[in-house]
């Protein structure tokens, strides 16, 4: 097993012992999507309109819930600085961390979206169009959050700040990740566009997301 594998292994044991992954992030998702109806009431033909934007308002939220937890455990322990001093450059190990973290906390809200789609009357024929921009788009969110998080631990603020400065960053992510979904459900736009600038941006923050991690960590914990 490469140290590469070795930490997303680790990773996702740890995630999912303390509870921290799948668990809180799907109850989270399972929670938001459930109660949006009740909030918007019985007109049905709104809440098939508006359901891929709650789809993935959820999604974007329920990913920061463990964002926070990504570099402070390791800080806290000390594993960070063995992962910093390490022969593995610094950009793959915090790659590996944010992999590990979309396993856990996105693929399972990707799995339960079709289930989730139909209380929110998502046609049936476009649950597997909402997943898939999904799947193209949680990754951006979580390698985003990867700064975000590096960012908080190296300024030792909490979670409120990790908000802060990744939610202004993933709106064009949301943006595009609603219009895909939407154009693919309701049109009359095409789906092709948004869902290409969709995964170009989480191919953007695939490169640019560990680079800037590690150099916010090495930046900050000096």
């Amino acid at each position: 097993m490469t140290a590469f594998t070795a930490i997303v292994v680790r990773d996702m044991r740890l995630s999912i012992r303390v509870g921290g992954g799948a668990l809180m992030g799907a109850l989270f998702f399972l929670i938001v999507v459930t109660m949006m109806p009740f909030a918007l009431g019985p007109d049905l033909a709104l809440l098939a309109r508006i359901g891929p934007a709650i789809l993935w308002l959820g999604a974007l939220l329920a990913s920061l819930l463990a964002l926070d937890r990504l570099f402070a455990t390791d800080h806290d322990d000390g594993s960070l600085d063995l992962l910093m001093m390490g022969r593995m450059p610094l950009e793959l190990a915090v790659a590996a961390k944010a992999i590990a973290h979309w396993l856990t906390t996105a693929l399972p809200l990707i799995v339960i979206t079709p289930v989730l789609g139909l209380m929110l009357n998502v046609e049936l024929r476009a649950m597997g169009t909402v997943a898939l921009t999904l799947l193209a788009g949680t990754p951006a969110l979580t390698f985003i959050g990867l700064i975000g998080a590096a960012l908080s631990v190296a300024l030792r603020r909490g979670g409120l700040l990790l908000a802060v400065l990744v939610l202004p960053l993933t709106i064009p992510v949301l943006i595009f990740g609603v219009a895909a979904a939407n154009a693919a459900i309701v049109g009359p736009a095409p789906f092709g566009p948004p869902f290409t600038i969709l995964c170009a941006l989480s191919l953007a923050s695939l490169v640019l997301g560990p680079v800037a991690a590690a150099a916010a960590l090495r930046h900050g914990l000096e």
